[in-house]
């Protein structure tokens, strides 16, 4: 008994042997991408249900019984590859498949020949299979687009606009403030002293691969969000070597009616490097180097630029990847139309017929160095540099109250600004085994922003002769004003998979991190205001020839004196904001339908801003520290293989701004500012509810219901005052924003040919409400009685928020053969009325009503060397008009027409 026993024992283990799992693993590769891994591609054994999807690495691994099996490997776009393998009990077989683009029907959808991660298809197939709720625009969708920034991109997507005639971007309603903005996952600085956020339309497309939209909050952000996060995913070259050069001309239809009178300051370069510092002895004498009177130029704008890559093996498997990337682009425009302030009554304050000559440059350089150690270690190194200016001329006649009350004033103000920005990161991505991968990055950006010899001048016109007007002694003055910010920024990751099966498929993974970010911002301005005597009140003046006032000898001769606050000691403060973060994040499959990832972020934040300014001549400070602690939720339910239901909530925050906590002054043409340093951060809680289906690879159409609470929200408001001034407060106790987004991309037609010749629709639109309570007390006691503002309204929507946005597109395609081919896009964009700010005084609301644009493209190849490019915008040109609201219904306070912009390019390449 005890042999037969014996036997049995020693003939199941041999069995349990021979039945031993044997393992297929490897990498999909892309060839469209320089053999980088490609994630999210498909993987099965024909005939069988075993599949999987590969990582963001592009590896897979299965656990099988011994056997011969076909695997076969798919990804939307790409041709489908069958690889047959033979595994014995107990072996490791590695199967790396490289795929490349299809240029075949595949699911009756003809795909192009030029396929990668940036095609659309590609990015709602990632959209598709990933846990976070997040939209992306890729490289292909802004060349079929012609769009040439980042800000434009950004507002063609639902629940998000631009504002007009400003660089602000909201997302379901919420502006600068609620909104952040990132690099490769990296923060990135603002390149203004009253933003949170860098203007995003310095960037151009060119350095793009992908622009990542988070509109729902996750663990890997920083807790400062509200509305939405835009990740700047720079480019990587991939590829065996390229050259590409590109010029275009372009042109806008008001400046080049203006032609042979478009006129600028004096100063500023063309090329938007110059940066002019006041002089020593600017109180002592008049030694202004720049002129005063204007200068004419020839509206005639350019650009050129061009890119260029190359990779280089290293061993075995090493490659390194170089891309590099230098533009220069300029433009003019010109507006005229209304521009006044008015009183609760309708009475002018001041009203205006004003006139903008602007002049832009935008130099932008970016070098890429990838450097792929294996198929576990990648390190990167990016580095950006963005400078631009803007140039402003703005020309203001009419009504001055208390200076020019018979229509007979005027005042001129040039404006320059110069914003540079110096990014650099260095980012990491390591294997660590099997189940383990860790993530990092560090950066350090530097911005400078600079406003030199900013210049204004008020005259009126007495029996047809100019002379220099002054109730106050700024009303005539030169200005300074200088920014810099350094900031670091660091972050580590380290992910584990979590529920491996036998097939080798996890069911999720588990990640947990530190996020670091320190900045420091120094900002200082000086004003120097020329006094004026009674005698050169009177002196006969001609407003295009002010130099001929404003001079040395008129200064020694006392018709006017230069004064400056605290004498040549300029105003100043600075900020320090300090923030640790660490998160742990869980994903987890819960069944073969349902997918959770939940997480938990801490932040200790500590905020200090210093000030000396003309309000606080004592230097003073304020400190506050906050513990965030931020949960966030999301559930993803597989409907069919075609549909997804998902639900997200969080908890966030926004913080204060440097800017809006330091009572420093900034005197614009119809009204002053400055900050309050009782502000404290508000607390915003947030809600997602999203239905999407993909009909075919790239097609989409999804409907999303969201909702926010903010507590303690912040406003820029009007002070009850005599000179228009405006701070911001904490505006009530709460507020809350609720709506909803729907999008559709569809192909119209496609026909049976062996290339691409389709027709393609998309369309996004979204509905929302806003609503936050105005309270006046509140503000009077938080502020200890400081502030006082008199709302005219008890609540009121959030300002720069429509209750509809729109934007449609029409695309055709067709290639006659791999290298020659046209598409043409026609695009229309439409905000409804949002609120521009909010009335007191029994003066009503400012309101900017609703206006559309559209635009027209043609995107051409001649050849395998040649490209041209027409692209059109605003053809409609329609009126912009800001409203004054008031109890007999509304006077107009700006209005302008932008003009048609016309532009064309041509592209050759290596």
């Amino acid at each position: 008994m005890k042999l037969k026993f014996l036997v049995l024992t020693l003939f199941t283990v041999l069995m349990g042997f021979a039945q031993e799992k044997a393992t297929i693993n490897g990498t999909v590769t892309d060839n469209e991408m320089d053999g980088a891994g490609l994630a999210f591609a498909s993987v099965n054994i024909k005939n069988t249900t075993v599949s999987t999807t590969t990582d963001e690495n592009g590896a897979y691994t299965f656990k099988v019984d011994a056997g011969t099996y076909t695997l076969v490997f798919d990804f939307l776009g790409y041709e489908t590859k069958e690889v047959e393998v033979t595994v014995a009990a107990g072996e490791t077989k590695t199967i790396d498949q490289p795929m490349g683009a299809s240029s075949v029907e595949l699911n009756q959808v003809v795909i192009e020949s030029t396929v990668s991660r940036e095609k659309e298809s590609a990015l709602l197939a990632q959209q598709k299979n990933a846990v976070e709720m997040k939209q992306a625009i890729g490289a292909q969708e802004l060349s079929r687009k012609g769009i040439g920034d980042v800000a434009t991109a950004v507002a063609k997507t639902s629940g998000i606009s631009k504002q007009e005639g400003s660089n602000n971007v909201y997302v379901r309603g919420l502006g600068d403030r609620y909104n952040s903005t990132s690099m490769n996952g990296l923060p990135i600085p603002s390149n203004d002293p009253e933003k949170k956020n860098i203007f995003l339309d310095i960037f151009t497309t060119d350095i793009v691969d992908v622009i990542s939209i988070d509109k729902v909050y996750n663990t890997k952000l920083f807790g400062d969000f509200a509305g939405g996060n835009v990740d700047i995913i720079s480019k990587e070259y991939r590829g065996d070597g390229m050259l590409e050069v590109s010029v275009g001309a372009k042109g806008n239809t008001n400046a080049l009616n203006k032609s042979g009178e478009f006129f600028l300051q004096d100063g500023p370069g063309k090329f938007g490097f110059t940066n002019n510092s006041y002089p020593s002895n600017a109180l002592t004498g008049f030694n202004f180097s720049n002129s005063l009177n204007p200068t004419k130029e020839s509206p005639y704008a350019g650009s050129f630029g061009f890119k260029a890559g190359e990779s280089y093996n290293i061993g075995e498997q090493g490659k390194l990847s170089l891309f590099a990337t230098a533009s220069y682009s300029n433009s003019y425009d010109f507006r005229e139309g209304i521009n006044q302030n008015v009183s609760a009554q309708g009475a002018e304050i001041k009203s205006f017929n004003q006139e903008r000559f602007q002049y832009n440059t935008n130099t932008t350089g970016m070098f890429n160095a990838a450097y792929r150690i294996n198929d576990n270690n990648k390190i990167s190194y990016n580095l950006l540099f963005v400078n631009s200016s803007d140039q402003f001329r703005d020309t203001f006649s009419g009504f001055i109250r208390d200076i020019a009350e018979d229509d007979n004033g005027l005042m001129q103000r040039g404006t320059y600004v110069k914003n540079s920005l110096m990014i650099n990161q260095l980012i990491g991505s390591h294997k660590i085994d099997s189940l383990t991968t860790v993530d990092w990055g560090a950066s350090y950006n530097t911005v400078k922003g600079d406003m030199p010899d900013r210049t204004q001048n008020t005259l009126k016109n007495v029996d047809g002769v100019w002379n220099i007007a002054q109730i106050t002694t700024t009303d005539n003055h030169r200005y300074y004003q200088k920014l810099t910010e350094d900031e670091l920024a660091a972050r580590i990751a380290i992910t584990r998979k979590l529920g491996v099966d036998e097939n080798g498929e996890a069911r999720g993974n588990i990640s947990a991190g530190y996020n670091g970010r320190f900045k420091q911002r120094d900002f200082e301005a000086i004003q120097f205001n020329f006094r004026l005597t009674g005698s050169a009140m009177t002196t006969p003046v001609d407003p295009n020839n002010l130099d001929a006032f404003f001079n040395q000898n008129n200064y020694s001769s006392g018709l006017f004196s230069i004064e400056a606050f605290a004498g040549m000691t300029p105003q100043t403060y600075s900020g320090d904001q300090d923030i640790h973060a660490g998160f742990v994040n869980a994903d987890y499959r819960l069944t073969d339908k349902l997918t959770a990832s939940v997480g938990l972020r801490y932040e200790r934040i500590t905020q200090t801003v210093n000030w000396r300014t003309q309000l606080e001549p004592v230097p003073s400070s304020n400190t506050f520290n906050r513990n965030e602690f931020l949960p966030n939720l999301i559930l993803k339910y597989e409907l069919n293989d075609k549909q997804n239901l998902r639900f997200a909530a969080s908890k966030t925050y926004t913080l204060p701004q440097f800017k809006e906590r330091s009572p420093f002054v900034y005197e614009d043409v119809t009204e002053i500012k400055f900050g309050n340093p009782y502000l404290y951060p508000s607390t915003d809680y947030n809600v997602d509810l999203k239905w999407e289906f993909f009909p075919e690879n790239d097609e989409l159409f999804s409907a999303t219901v969201f909702g926010k609470l903010i507590e303690d929200p912040i406003n820029e408001v009007n002070l009850a005052s005599s000179t228009n001034d405006i701070s911001w407060v904490n505006i009530s106790d709460q507020g809350t924003v609720y709506g909803i987004e729907i999008e559709a991309r569809k192909n119209l037609f496609s026909l049976d040919t062996e290339f691409t010749n389709k027709l393609s629709f998309g369309f996004n639109a979204s509905y929302m409400q806003t609503q936050q309570d105005l309270d006046a007390e509140k503000v009077r006691t938080e502020t200890q009685g400081r502030l006082n503002t008199n709302f005219t309204n008890t609540e009121s929507s959030f300002t720069g928020a429509s209750d509809f946005l729109l934007n449609a597109d029409l695309s055709y395609t067709r290639n006659w053969n791999a290298d020659s081919g046209i598409t043409a896009t026609v695009m229309y964009s439409h905000y409804s009325d949002r609120l521009y700010a909010l009335g007191i005084e029994q003066k009503g609301n400012l309101v900017d009503k609703g206006m559309g644009a559209l635009d027209f493209v043609v995107k051409s190849r001649l050849g395998r060397h040649f490209g041209v490019d027409l692209v059109t915008r605003n053809l409609l040109n329609p009126e912009f008009q800001r409203i004054q609201q008031n109890a007999s219904g509304y006077v107009p306070a700006v209005t302008f027409k932008r003009g048609t912009y016309v532009g064309i390019g041509v592209t050759y390449k290596l």
